[in-house]
């Protein structure tokens, strides 16, 4: 007989003890086939992701010959491994190996002591925004060609959100007789009715869409160009008297559209998770055209944060400003709208090749356009995909979570069930395992 734990010191009792802890640990978070779908949806769709940011970076490439390269050119076969897809939130985590390749050039130390203050500049309207951010912003801008910036107020806001939101309380009337309508084109960014209707302002109120809205009074009219979900470039439907404009342009970038033209409205909204992909910083700002609606929209932000994250703000610049860097001539960096525009072109090819295998889906087509700043005829490629089940199926967003894809249904967005919007913008080896189940997909 074995001498069991005679000879065993404190030590080796203390490893075994902390081996089975492990164990056990473990076998009760991983997926074992009886855990119910919410629970897997959490783990999968999330926590799972994080294994991807070991990646290797991309290889250098701009031309459009090697576009296999620049996304990848030697990629391992997709293995389904049974795992809850979550594409339903627009997480831009597709611009992470981008940025891991960046290295040292996007890195930002701060010091202890530096922006303490609430105040970044006194003599600036919005008193809250760091000048390395504004001048970044403006630079981009005037080099991509897509906003006018000359003339124009600044406003930096917590995420676009915290800025749709100072724009209707500026644009609002605390002295009215009753709220302002505020309404948007069907299919309309799912997030704008749950804001309206959340705060339950005595401001302004919800109307639906645009063109049905037949009310003889002032209104606010909501236009997202290219449009979140459909993609389609938008102008107003209301065009009555007393209507005032927001124009989003989140994603009017050369990764997603033709830069046709410098938009140039009233208020236009940008956001730095669109443009670059990162959606942590929570950093957005608005071009403002008169100065009291500026004024009040900074005053919207001082009364509910306070001002914004100097800290976010200045590694914000830090990005805008490497962006800026790689599109310069001289550059030793790859274009990021360059490379950016490749990563979504092939993903594009990809989607429509796979909903021509099923053919249980079909997406818009888009009209071409000529990009001013990248000089070629090319079509929208936006960063949602909004995709109609054919008439066998009654509800899209259903029939996709059985085959483990979560998506976000059209009766958000004001549309039928039918309908569906995916997030283009995840990490490869998501979007790669749902091309495969998508064009494997059969009735």
């Amino acid at each position: 007989m074995g001498k069991g734990l005679e000879g065993w010191s404190v030590r080796h009792l203390l490893m075994v003890s902390v081996a089975l802890n492990v164990w056990l640990v473990l076998k009760l978070a991983y997926y074992d086939g009886n855990t119910n779908f919410a629970t897997e949806r959490i783990f999968n769709g999330f926590c799972a992701h994080e294994k991807l940011h070991k990646q290797a970076p991309f290889t250098s490439s701009s031309s459009s010959s090697s576009l296999a390269v620049a996304v990848g050119e030697k990629k391992a076969i997709t293995v389904d491994d049974g795992r809850v897809i979550n594409l339903d939130h627009g997480d831009p985590t597709m611009y992470e190996r981008y940025w891991q390749q960046a290295g040292d050039k996007t890195s930002l130390l701060i010091s202890g002591w530096h922006s303490m203050s609430y105040f970044s500049d006194v003599k600036n309207l919005c008193w809250f925004l760091e000048p390395q951010f504004a001048k970044e912003v403006i630079r981009l801008h005037d080099i991509v060609g897509n906003a006018v910036t000359m003339d124009r107020h600044i406003v930096v806001g917590t995420g676009s959100t915290q800025l749709f939101q100072a724009a209707l309380y500026a644009l609002s009337s605390p002295g009215g007789t009753k709220p302002i309508s505020v309404v948007s084109s069907t299919p309309y960014y799912s997030f704008y009715r749950q804001v309206v209707e959340y705060l339950k302002s005595g401001l302004y109120t919800w109307a639906g869409d645009a063109a049905i809205f037949d009310k003889d009074e002032p209104y606010i009219e909501l236009i997202t160009s290219p449009n979140n979900p459909d993609g389609f470039i938008r102008q107003p439907i209301v065009n009555r008297s007393g209507g005032m404009l927001i124009h989003d342009f989140a994603y009017y970038w050369p990764q997603y559209t033709p830069i046709t033209s410098p938009a140039d409205h009233e208020i236009m909204l940008f956001t730095v998770s669109k443009t670059t992909g990162h959606a942590g910083m929570r950093i957005g700002w608005a071009i403002v055209k008169d100065k009291e609606v500026a004024k009040r929209m900074t005053k919207f932000i001082e009364l509910n944060s306070i001002g914004v994250s100097k800290d976010s703000q200045l590694r914000a610049a830090k990005i805008l400003q490497a962006v800026s860097d790689s599109c310069e001539p001289a550059s030793d960096s790859r274009n990021f709208f360059e490379n950016s525009y490749h990563h979504v072109a092939h993903r594009w090819q990809q989607l429509r090749k796979a909903v021509e295998e099923s053919r249980l889906f079909s997406t818009p087509e888009f009209p071409t356009g000529f990009c001013n700043y990248t000089g070629r005829l090319f079509s929208t490629q936006p960063a949602f995909a909004w995709l109609k089940c054919k008439d066998e199926i009654e509800n899209c967003e259903d029939f996709l979570r059985s085959h483990k894809i979560l998506t976000r249904s059209g009766k958000h967005f004001g549309m039928s069930l039918k309908y569906v919007r995916i997030s283009m913008l995840d990490r490869d080896s998501n979007f790669d395992l749902f091309i495969k189940r998508l064009s494997e997909m059969r009735l």
